[in-house]
């Protein structure tokens, strides 16, 4: 039990100094990661050097890594998460195994993907809130316009809805279901296109870009050009646009390190209370 809490105690540590970093940079550090990589296997393997059971703690965190760092790519290259999103969510792929029992763990890491996907599609809603807030001009112009340019789109949208919920008194209850999905659509995507292209812009100067920065539009520098890819800006290309530009629009992603810990601390509090029958703790 007490390896247990310790696995546990060290990931909430790290977590929550990858927190205080990613609010703080809008990054977490790949040290930071790699490290509790590290200390993760390295408790495991010590421990079972001393348990007369065997080698399979330190086998199953191996095989959790391995699964989280097929899924974290996979996050990453489907451009869902940053670069220390996805490496911090490998790196709990060695935390995670809590059990001997493989497929202890994998319940144990569908638990925490179900709450991670709640926790961050709550957390999202309240930050985006909070950006409409604290931009309320800007949002309110920016939205208006949207709507303005895309009123044509907007307009066949809605009458494929309508024809959706009028075909429901034929067709069922599923089929005005749809329609209100159709509805809302259009006005879900203008207000995630305005949260990203106002309130999340901001003049940086160019002394200041960081390794992976995200430009918010590409830049012509004399006959080259530097994309705004999803990558993030290399070190010779700030170093060329240092050379050439006092300020450039950076895009900044929502700081989602805080929905690994909601995420974890909730697990840590269901596996403790036995609501799902495992004998963790």
């Amino acid at each position: 039990m007490y390896h247990i809490i310790f696995l546990l105690a060290l990931a909430l540590v790290w977590i929550i100094f990858a927190v205080v970093q990613d609010l703080k940079k809008r990054e977490v550090a790949d040290w930071l990661n790699f490290s509790l990589i590290i200390f993760a296997l390295g408790f495991r393997f010590f421990y079972c050097l001393f348990d007369a059971e065997g080698f399979a703690f330190f086998y199953q965190g191996l095989i959790g890594l391995g699964i989280f760092f097929i899924i974290g790519n996979l996050l990453y290259y489907s451009h869902f998460f940053a670069g220390g999103d996805a490496k911090l969510l490998i790196a709990l792929g060695s935390i995670l195994p809590l059990s001997e029992s493989f497929m202890t763990n994998l319940n144990i890491f569908m638990i925490f993907f179900i709450l991670f996907l709640f926790a961050g599609a709550f957390y999202g809603l309240v930050y985006s809130f909070v950006l409409v807030i604290k931009n309320y001009g800007d949002f309110k112009r920016g939205f208006s316009n949207l709507i303005k340019e895309n009123k044509t789109v907007i307009r066949l949208i809605m009458v494929l809805a309508l024809i959706f919920m009028i075909g429901s008194f034929v067709l069922g209850v599923f089929i005005f279901y749809l329609g209100v999905l159709f509805f809302v659509l259009p006005y879900i995507y203008l207000l995630a296109k305005v949260i990203e292209d106002i309130c999340l812009i901001k003049k940086v100067n160019s002394k200041n870009l960081r390794e992976g920065d995200w430009l918010y539009e590409n830049i012509n520098i004399g006959n080259k050009k530097i994309i705004a890819k999803w990558d993030g800006l290399s070190k010779e290309e700030i170093a060329l646009i240092k050379k050439t530009k006092k300020q450039v629009l950076v895009k900044q992603g929502i700081p989602f390190v805080p929905v690994f810990l909601i995420s974890f601390l909730i697990l840590v509090y269901l596996l403790r209370y036995s609501f799902w029958g495992f004998n963790i703790f």
